[in-house]
């Protein structure tokens, strides 16, 4: 699939999530100046915690990051529901790529919403789960890393604060439309993976 040309009508979008814990200083840190880093105080104080929903589009470079204070399926569906309707709602057909975790699948649809709204999305959904072991192929998972280490890996006052640097980063990237250098190739696949995907035999 990621080999594929990019096509505005069947679009690839990989799905991931995470847990972020919003702390803040209870001493102020000291800031940078020559000779020294920047220094903080060990302790701290926990603000908040929040769910974070990634969704990576890799051959056009977008991606949106949510944040929401749970990971039902109730907001797995809904920020699903914002990808179908609002983020591609030009696309006849979205594949979605992510890890098998309980609540990602058509049932939460029908937990979420009535039967109608639940059957339109699914239509349009056609899931693609990484292997139990394989997680790694996701490539949501690759961005969800640089999000951390370029803009989360740090102390936040508030959640405010952390969303509102969060929306920086994503606006950012979205710009320049920064993409994934996958170099994980369908050949190396089937060398590394054959036991998960083994070759078809002709008979």
């Amino acid at each position: 699939m990621y080999q594929q040309s990019y096509d505005e009508r069947h679009v690839l979008v990989c799905m991931d999530e995470a847990s972020k814990q919003v702390v803040a200083d209870v001493e102020p840190a000291l800031p940078m100046c020559p000779g020294h880093p920047r220094r903080v105080d060990h302790h701290y104080e926990r603000k908040d915690v929040r769910a974070l929903f990634m969704f990576f589009d890799p051959l056009r470079g977008w991606r949106r990051v949510s944040s929401r204070r749970s990971r039902t399926r109730e907001d797995w569906a809904g920020e699903v529901r914002r990808l179908i309707e609002v983020d591609d709602a030009e696309a006849t057909q979205i594949t979605l790529v992510m890890d098998n975790l309980n609540t990602h699948d058509i049932a939460s649809f029908y937990a979420t919403f009535d039967a109608q709204t639940a059957h339109r999305l699914a239509s349009t959904l056609r899931i693609v789960h990484t292997p139990r072991n394989g997680s790694w192929l996701n490539m949501a998972e690759i961005e969800l890393s640089i999000l951390s280490r370029q803009c989360l890996n740090r102390r936040f006052a508030s959640a405010e604060q952390m969303e509102h640097e969060r929306v920086a980063w994503q606006s950012d990237r979205n710009q320049h439309a920064s993409g994934a250098d996958w170099q994980f190739t369908t050949k190396d696949a089937r060398t590394k993976l054959k036991s998960l995907y083994p070759i078809p035999r002709d008979f």
